[in-house]
């Protein structure tokens, strides 16, 4: 869903459709996640996708850790727990895979982009304020407070993934 000029961050183009008035915000951030994802990985070298810079987390780890998270916080804002699955994928953020593709990452961020934002669409601005529970040890929060905190987490990620690949980069040019 990218606006008609691509240099526009996507708070400067407009309300999306459907999306309450008060969750444009966080629709904003994670739809200009996704469009930095895309830029800052194209032709990014799958073989540096692992590749740690001064000991902090590689590419790929925040690719994948900014999908999980917000698929755990979209979960906890519908009130739900963790699967097995959701585990699993938590384990496995920061795997090294030789066999992933920086294409398929960022297909599944989009993917679940895409689901945020078809949630977003279905909420109430009367339940944003509904109480929700965060991990094993049932931590408070709200269904405002999750959505929120799911695109301002992958906002961050995106700035280190940024660093980390200018600097990936520019060892091998």
């Amino acid at each position: 869903m990218d606006s008609v000029d691509d240099d526009l961050e996507f708070w400067l183009s407009g309300p999306i459709p459907n999306i309450p008035a008060v969750l444009q915000p966080a629709a904003h951030a994670l739809l200009q996640s996704e469009r930095e994802l895309k830029k800052y990985t194209a032709d990014f070298p799958k073989e540096l996708l692992w590749a740690k810079v001064a000991g902090r987390a590689s590419v790929g780890f925040h690719m994948n850790h900014i999908t999980g998270v917000l698929d755990r916080m979209l979960t906890y804002a519908k009130g739900d727990s963790l699967s097995v699955e959701q585990f699993n994928f938590l384990k496995q953020e920061g795997t090294f895979n030789l066999e992933t593709e920086v294409e398929q990452l960022c297909k599944q961020f989009s993917l679940k982009v895409a689901e945020a934002l078809r949630y977003f669409e279905t909420i109430s601005e009367n339940s944003l304020t509904e109480k929700r529970t965060v991990g094993r040890k049932q931590l408070p929060s709200t269904v405002i407070g999750l959505l929120f905190h799911a695109a301002e987490h992958s906002q961050r990620h995106i700035g280190q993934l940024l660093v980390s690949v200018s600097v990936l980069q520019s060892k091998i040019s």
